[in-house]
């Protein structure tokens, strides 16, 4: 990155202007996934594997309702985290995370509490180490509204808002585009999170923000994060396998239109997951057109809901292990995006056993084999 990026950063973001907001899925599809092109500065410079914070604001609707339940108007003054006075109103829409419950929002809220604030005792018997079970069930699937409309009253002075609640912080996303192709613009791929929990509807709040509050030729504070351990490799021959289901495809889109935009001669194998064929195949126009002018090798999709028995991009990967260790003693680099909890373990597993049988070794063998190519850079993992 340039010494230019780093004038707009978490704390001092730049006001970008939305170019592009559409929705990549297909009507028929159970997800929304977002294509978003952001507006850079000149002198903003990104590399692919880089992600861009988004800074995203409160609904409306949730800071009125958070402003009626406290009884308060919105033109309180109060003092921001920098000890910056501002309205109650503005704090509560963009400084104030008042989204997703968390433990300590309760336990601070127990604190300062008066003794006649409803069902005080059960909020004070969470606190604890000894209770983080008990306190983690009951936020789960709640906001800070649902804990001052069950238990009202503990928010006596707007100012107290500022000790029970967090910083409402940037969220991260991975980036989808190639300054070499996209000189004044950042690219990036967001599925909007939407669910029902505690009778009433509820979204993600920067994807929800995107989703709903973010039209074309709106502007939103945006900055550029470094991601020194996810890049490519520095010889442009070198081979690459990217395994990104979903919004995990991100990264690699901005890494294929690099290699594209420059040239360079280095082969390209994609793993690309979704649940249909039809409906969630982000990128498909554009993926295929780089398989047929060879900026794609290979494209290998695994589409979970297209058939009776569910296929994701491990069981891709399995299908074509002889080639994938090929590609691998050939010294191609390896990379892996999107989910941490289940996809990452499952793929990291299979190459495991791809390397196992590619060298005919015992396990433990395979693991430092892998160990190796953590060393030399050539695993890359971007899990969230």
């Amino acid at each position: 990155m340039s010494t230019e990026t780093q004038k707009y950063t978490r704390n001092n973001p730049y006001e970008s202007k939305m170019l592009v907001n559409y929705v990549l899925t297909d009507r028929d599809s159970e997800k929304e996934t977002r294509h978003i092109e952001l507006a850079l500065e000149e002198g903003m410079a990104y590399t692919p594997g880089d992600a861009v914070g988004i800074q995203p604001t409160n609904r409306d609707s949730e800071v009125e309702a958070v402003l009626k339940a406290l009884n308060f108007k919105g033109d309180e003054k109060v003092l921001d985290f920098f000890k910056k006075e501002d309205t109650l109103d503005n704090a509560l829409r963009t400084k104030l995370h008042i989204g997703k419950l968390t433990r300590g929002s309760v336990n601070s809220y127990a604190k300062i509490a008066p003794e006649s604030v409803p069902g005080l005792d059960f909020l004070k018997s969470l606190a604890g180490q000894d209770n983080k079970s008990r306190a983690e069930e009951y936020v789960w699937g709640r906001e800070f509204l649902d804990l001052i409309t069950e238990h009202p009253g503990g928010i006596t002075d707007p100012q107290q808002l500022f000790t029970v609640l967090q910083r409402l912080t940037p969220r991260m996303y991975s980036i989808a585009s190639s300054q070499a192709k996209h000189p004044d613009a950042v690219h990036t791929t967001v599925r909007v999170v939407r669910y029902h929990t505690h009778s009433r509807d509820r979204q993600g709040l920067c994807s929800g923000h995107l989703g709903e509050r973010a039209d074309e030729g709106s502007t939103m504070p945006i900055f550029l994060h470094a991601n020194a351990n996810f890049r490519l490799p520095e010889d442009t021959e070198t081979p690459v396998i990217m395994v990104g289901p979903g919004t995990g495809v991100a990264p690699f889109r901005s890494f294929l239109q690099h290699r594209q935009a420059h040239g360079q001669k280095g082969n390209n194998w994609l793993f690309f997951g979704e649940q249909r064929s039809a409906s969630d195949f982000l990128y498909k126009q554009e993926f295929e057109g780089m398989l047929k002018d060879g900026t794609l090798t290979r494209l290998d999709t695994a589409f979970s809901r297209d058939q009776t028995k569910k296929i994701y991009v491990q069981d891709r990967m399995r299908e074509s292990r002889q080639e994938l260790w090929a590609w691998l003693e050939r010294g191609a680099y390896f990379y892996v995006c999107g989910d941490a909890s289940r996809m990452a373990k499952d793929v990291e597993q299979t190459l495991l056993d791809t390397i196992a049988d590619g060298k005919d070794c015992s396990p433990e063998h395979a693991q430092e084999y892998l160990n190796d190519l953590k060393k030399q850079k050539r695993y890359q993992l971007d899990v969230y």
